[in-house]
């Protein structure tokens, strides 16, 4: 007997079963499971990368010899005396002393007090020539760092002075009071004092000071100063200088901010008439 056409199409369609992708889509995520867990038994039993074993290198003590030879040319007492320093440049021969450095942090610049072989002290920036042929190249915390015709020479900082020098524990940098020694005259600080503009990154920062006379050390300044404030206004143009010199006349009073080494200090002036 035969079964009609369209009877076989519904017997066929009623043994093919639903498809249930939950069950597939478990299935799936199962593998997937196992596959990471048997990923993760790999890299414990075998635990090298890309880039070699996983475990630190191992610390290596050289020998009592080699340590003896490390350390014997090397005396952290005085720097002065071992010919290469840091840096990689020699302690300069050069009759130079450094007495005072400022470092900016932020650009890498700066400025240093040193005195030549006349003892006359100057502020140089990065950058100018200390004398002829000596180039100031670089400074730090403790030294300075010249260009001696190509070749790189370190000088450090002159530290023989007496800790009362300094300026007081905790006065947070507040310039110290330092009044003048004795009241000079207006003349006589126009003839004695000298003044030269200070240049740090192309602009002026203050007035560096040279004796002339003997009212340069009556007033109080020393060699070296630098004038970096006038009546609490900071000195930063051409301007500034003929100001100060304007301000310089018999009766007047000046308060001037000098930068002395490392620290700062004010010198209040009484100016006195002929």
């Amino acid at each position: 007997m035969r079964v009609p056409f369209r009877d076989n199409i519904q017997s066929f369609g009623n043994r093919l079963a639903p498809i249930d992708w939950l069950r597939v889509v478990e299935k799936l995520l199962l593998g997937l499971l196992a596959l990471q867990c048997a990923r993760l038994l790999w890299a414990v039993l075998t635990p090298v990368g890309s880039f070699g074993p996983w475990e630190g290198r191992q610390a290596q003590f050289p020998s009592m010899a080699t340590r003896q030879s490390l350390f014997s040319g090397f005396d952290p007492f005085y720097r002065a005396g071992t010919q290469q320093a840091a840096g990689g440049g020699v302690v300069t021969s050069l009759a130079l002393t450094v007495y005072g450095i400022r470092l900016n942090e932020g650009s890498g610049l700066g400025s240093a007090i040193v005195a030549g072989p006349d003892g006359v002290q100057n502020s140089f920036a990065v950058g100018e020539e200390i004398m002829p042929g000596v180039v100031l190249k670089a400074v730090a915390f403790d030294h300075i760092t010249i260009d001696r015709g190509g070749a790189e020479e370190q000088v450090f900082l002159d530290q023989s002075q007496p800790a009362s020098a300094s300026a007081a524990p905790g006065d947070g940098g507040a310039p110290l009071a330092i009044p003048g020694m004795d009241n000079p005259t207006a003349d006589a600080l126009k003839r004695d004092i000298g003044f030269a503009p200070r240049m740090q990154n192309g602009r002026i920062t203050g007035l560096i000071l040279t004796a002339r006379g003997p009212a340069f050390q009556n007033a109080g300044f020393q060699s070296g100063d630098i004038i970096t404030q006038v009546d609490g206004q900071p000195v930063g143009s051409p301007s500034d200088l003929q100001a100060l010199q304007g301000k310089i006349m018999p009766g007047a009073r000046i308060s001037l901010t000098v930068e002395r080494g490392a620290n700062l200090s004010t010198i209040n002036l009484t100016l006195q008439g002929q």
